[in-house]
């Protein structure tokens, strides 16, 4: 099986959110007949601020604080979160369901305990997701967090769970 390349280092400035933001907060259920995936992720975060995502980097860096995700099972907030151009979604904690959903999409999340008292909205930081560090640009600080690997890799490495159950097909 070969797995595609991905991108397992970010830098970016910051966009900072709080605690508990929920999955109506990432995609308004107003929103869920949308079907498009471009037009879901022009409708991302729009709970906590509806010109985020036209405004928002590609590849970009979401930081939070604590359960991330909470709420709804849907899988519209992750499909919401790459389609707006997240790369990474860093949080102190993620709710259970939206993490599997997010590996499961493709989106690599990191959780990093203390994260939201150190960053700031527009901070510029790096993420190594292999590593599992996070560097603090201007202070220098080096933040440690578990890595991602074992499994979650797997998915991510090949872009989800679909390609990855499909490459393991065609091996076969």
């Amino acid at each position: 099986m070969q797995e595609k390349t991905m991108n397992t280092k970010f830098s970016s400035k910051a966009l900072v959110l709080g605690k508990n933001i929920d999955t109506d907060q990432i995609f308004p259920g107003r929103f869920l007949e949308i079907v498009d995936p471009v037009e879901i992720g022009k409708r991302c975060l729009s709970g906590v601020d509806p010109d985020i995502a036209g405004n928002f980097p590609q590849g970009g860096i979401i930081v939070a604080g604590t359960n991330f995700g909470c709420g709804s099972s849907r899988e519209h907030a992750a499909i919401a979160l790459i389609q707006m151009g997240a790369g990474v979604v860093i949080a102190e904690s993620f709710a259970r369901i939206f993490f599997r959903n997010a590996i499961n999409l493709g989106l690599p999340l990191v959780t990093c305990p203390g994260i939201s008292d150190k960053v700031k909205a527009g901070d510029e930081i790096t993420v190594d997701i292999i590593e599992g560090k996070i560097t603090l640009k201007g202070g220098g600080e080096i933040l440690p967090c578990p890595p991602i690997g074992g499994q979650a890799m797997s998915i991510l490495s090949a872009g989800g769970i679909k390609p990855l159950m499909r490459a393991k097909l065609a091996s076969n």
